[in-house]
């Protein structure tokens, strides 16, 4: 195969020496300033040649992978019809993260953030019998999200490119062996990359289904926070941590030994920080002297939900007053409701709610008020809360006794040194970025979309799905941020743009012949190269341009030809050698 030689002298591209103002991270300043991506809007960004040709490399690894497993490679439209994703729901489910549009004929239109609906539908239409499945099936395609806050340069875009494949199987078991393919291509995928990644249970979310996990890189630029347990190997999306559950004496008679509950004056106490003072400053009010924690409270915290139609309900959720309600486990717990903060105007419209001592007598489904505890709180256990009243908390409310919740919610904080759900041991708390995700969907959409196939018997049956996507362009961006120094980019030799950049030190006819034999030869040895002839540029420009770009080899023609040597500089390890010019394509051919 012949490599191919870029001159810089002619390419579309130009370096910068400041640090774009919007970029907060290291990979995506040094995106643009080595003249990789321009951005065009907030989330947009435009590909320039040199960028386009490492997205490309990327793009390929993913789908050689992709082939290998058996998949088959289609292209489907970005600008979708507004009815299959009302019969699945998702119309309404995706909220304002959906891209809606109408054509001149008024009529309903998206663009697609993911194709489950269109990619079923397509295998209804052209599928007949069961012995046509499995079949597995996948495209390289733009997608678009409303993002909030797009962030990070190419890590949260509202336009990126995205590999998603899709598994129809005539039943579980099927299913659950073509999840387990996928599951291993992409390890295999990411280690092609050089991208290291945690395989983590995570939530299914809008997409719906029952088996998820993410694929996250560990990265202090990440959003997403996980779990690891270094004693049994458990790893976890934080929204998918499941807490494990306190084993506490339930019995009649032992709930009937707990003191009775009584309500005590805490004036001035509408946090937990003051109510716990008050406690300590007055030791005996739940009999014995004790040092009180925020963890013997019992935080009542309300919050509105937003149905997929709008409607507003409110719901109140029982934590532990040492730990925070968060609000991206609480929405992946009740997607594809959302949540928002309560308003005065919501207090003013439940009167009961008296802010700051709230108590659980004052909710539930009952009175208006779903109440959702979490798993801590089991029957059994004593709390001090609001008693409803201002300045005025009830000690000694057993759970089981003194009260009931409407059910249970894992909406609370995860920390650093949880027990592991698994093990108990002490859990480790990490970022990352979501490099993959693959989900077993089973049969939501091609139900909803009336899709089946002949069965054995001649009998109509569902087939059932998979789907799992990985993001292109956060690929790009994740090898950027991780594969850098303080000179700039230090790429992949899988994803480069090219394997050697071969620097012109000078004009001198000695220099030009040279370049000529060298790139005659790498490009006969099938060794893509970067030449930088620009007669303009100085040689510290260049060299400075050179390691900016990170193309992971740099040769140099320069002074050392007068003795018959090339200047070879490794980027990734920082050392520099000289080659002999006759020796140089053996040479960098052997390094790989």
């Amino acid at each position: 195969m012949t490599g191919t030689v870029v001159h810089l002298s002619t390419l579309f591209h130009r370096t910068w020496r400041e640090d774009p103002a919007d970029a907060e991270a290291a990979g995506h300043r040094l995106l643009v300033r080595s003249g990789y991506i321009r951005r065009v809007a907030p989330g947009i960004y435009s590909w320039l040649p040199l960028g386009w040709r490492v997205l490309r490399n990327v793009e390929a690894i993913v789908r050689e992978e992709m082939d290998h497993l058996g998949a088959q490679e289609l292209h489907l439209p970005a600008l979708l019809p507004r009815e299959p994703y009302e019969a699945t729901g998702r119309w309404t489910d995706y909220g304002d993260a959906l891209f809606r549009l109408q054509d001149r004929r008024g009529a309903d239109l998206l663009l697609g953030p993911t194709h489950e609906e269109i990619f079923a539908l397509t295998v209804g239409e052209l599928l007949t019998s069961y012995r046509q499945l499995p079949v597995t099936l996948y495209q390289i395609q733009v997608k678009y999200r409303d993002e909030q806050r797009p962030r990070a340069g190419l890590l949260r875009g509202r336009e990126f490119l995205m590999k998603d494949s899709y598994s129809f199987d005539l039943d579980d078991d099927g299913l659950a062996r073509s999840y387990t393919a996928h599951r291993h291509a992409y390890l295999r995928i990411f280690e092609r990359l050089g991208l290291p990644v945690v395989a983590v249970q995570a939530v299914a979310g809008a997409m719906g289904g029952s088996a998820s996990e993410e694929f996250l890189t560990p990265s202090q630029v990440g959003e997403d926070t996980f779990v690891r347990c270094p004693s049994c190997g458990y790893a976890a999306n934080t929204e998918a941590v499941t807490t494990p559950t306190p084993e506490v004496a339930t019995s009649d008679r032992t709930l009937a030994e707990h003191p009775a509950a009584h309500v005590e004056d805490t004036p001035d106490t509408p946090t937990i920080e003051t109510l716990v003072d008050h406690l300590n400053a007055h030791p005996t009010l739940g009999g014995p002297a004790r040092r009180w924690t925020a963890a013997d409270t019992l935080k009542n915290v309300v919050v509105m939900t937003i149905g997929p139609d709008g409607t507003e309900e409110p719901l109140a959720v029982g934590l532990p007053g040492d730990r925070e309600l968060d609000l991206r486990r609480l929405e992946a717990r009740l997607a594809p409701t959302t949540v928002r903060a309560f308003t005065e105007a919501d207090f003013a419209a439940h009167p009961q709610l008296v802010r700051g001592y709230i108590g659980p007598q004052a909710l539930g489904t009952a009175r208006g008020i779903r109440y959702l505890v979490d798993p801590r709180v089991v029957p059994g256990t004593a709390w001090v809360t609001g008693a409803n009243e201002p300045g005025r908390h009830v000690v000694d409310l057993v759970a089981g006794r003194d009260f009931e919740a409407d059910g249970t919610i894992d909406a609370a904080e995860v920390r650093d040194g949880d027990p592991c759900p698994e093990c108990r041991a002490p859990l480790a708390l990490e970022r990352g970025v979501e490099m993959g995700h693959i989900f077993q969907l089973g049969r939501r959409y091609t139900e909803a979309l009336g899709v089946t196939v002949s069965g054995p018997d001649g009998r109509p049956v569902t087939p059932t799905m998979g789907s799992y996507g990985i993001g292109i362009p956060r690929a790009v961006a994740m090898l950027a941020e991780l594969g850098h120094d303080e000179r700039g980019l230090r790429w992949p030799a899988a994803v480069a743009p090219a394997r050697v950049h071969v620097v012109l030190a000078g004009t001198t006819d000695e220099i030009l012949d040279a370049s000529t034999t060298v790139l005659s030869e790498l490009r006969a040895a099938g060794i893509d190269t970067i030449v930088d002839d620009r007669p303009d540029a100085s040689v510290g420009v260049k060299l400075t341009d050179a390691e900016l770009m990170g193309v992971p080899t740099i040769a140099v023609l320069g002074k050392a030809l007068a003795q018959g040597r090339v200047e070879v500089r490794d980027r990734h390890r920082g050392d520099t050698e000289l080659v002999p010019l006759l020796d140089l394509v053996a040479h960098l051919r052997a390094r790989g």
